[in-house]
């Protein structure tokens, strides 16, 4: 479904990714650990081309495109196959939730506004808000605006999703609602791509893990092998550091 072969990027001088390359099947959760300042986000933001890159090949449904010389067609065919849930949600702060969710379906796909606010009040009962539908981002909490950014990727109907750390602006008590949207969409095997610091989650809903440290894929496999029986040692003394 989705292939990266030897992605690279740097900043200035500094490559922050640096030859990275993995596969991603249909149904495939991909959760993406490691420390701060890794390259986990910049690669995400690759992938969508948020962030330009310096070299690598990106193939999707087999066709294959050239990450460092990629048009603006191609990543427009790209992204109307992905959906993007931001660390800090990114909603339209003049906005409804459901006009949040169904702006992506009038102005990028044309949809009609009828037809786009019958898709948008579904995905916000998905996400259990659908009572919600007609408050701006300053009414809801932290994680209602998180659920409101997840309604919008999915009303998109996606391929694939990215999640940023779809938790890390939250307060504690807010992050389970965010995590059992998600977990819901991985029992109705959404592909997705998820990058987080909640381990326990990332083990339980995972099939495949892969842990970075400075800009490199150091190891990668199923969540029993990372967590329980990592080979390498760099990946040992990471996940030793959630355990204390």
């Amino acid at each position: 479904m989705l292939e990266i072969k030897n992605l690279k990027k740097k900043y200035d001088n500094d490559y922050v990714l640096k030859d990275i390359s993995f596969k991603v099947e249909k149904g495939d959760i991909i959760s993406i650990i490691g420390p701060s300042g890794c390259g986990k986000t910049t690669l995400l933001r690759c992938l969508n081309f948020l962030n330009d890159s310096d070299q690598g090949q990106l193939i999707f449904d087999e066709e294959t495109y050239d990450m460092a010389n990629i048009n603006k067609k191609e990543i427009n065919e790209i992204r109307k196959k992905t959906g993007f849930v931001f660390q800090n949600y990114n909603l339209f702060l003049n906005k409804t939730a459901l006009q949040n969710v169904t702006e992506g379906l009038i102005i990028a796909r044309k949809m009609a506004k009828e037809e786009a606010i019958k898709i948008g009040e579904e995905m916000l009962n998905k996400v259990g808000l659908l009572d919600r539908k007609d408050y701006y981002p300053s009414q809801l909490s932290g994680g209602q605006q998180q659920r409101i950014a997840i309604a919008r990727a999915l009303a998109l109907n996606p391929e694939i999703i990215y999640f940023d750390e779809p938790t890390s602006a939250l307060d504690p008590e807010l992050i389970g609602e965010v995590l059992e949207v998600i977990r819901q969409l991985a029992l109705e095997k959404r592909t997705m791509i998820i990058v987080s610091h909640e381990m326990h989650f990332v083990k339980n809903i995972s099939t495949k893990v892969i842990f970075m440290e400075d800009g490199l894929i150091v190891e990668e496999g199923g969540p029993e092998d990372i967590f329980d029986n990592p080979k390498e040692k760099r990946t040992k003394e990471f996940l030793e550091s959630y355990r204390r």
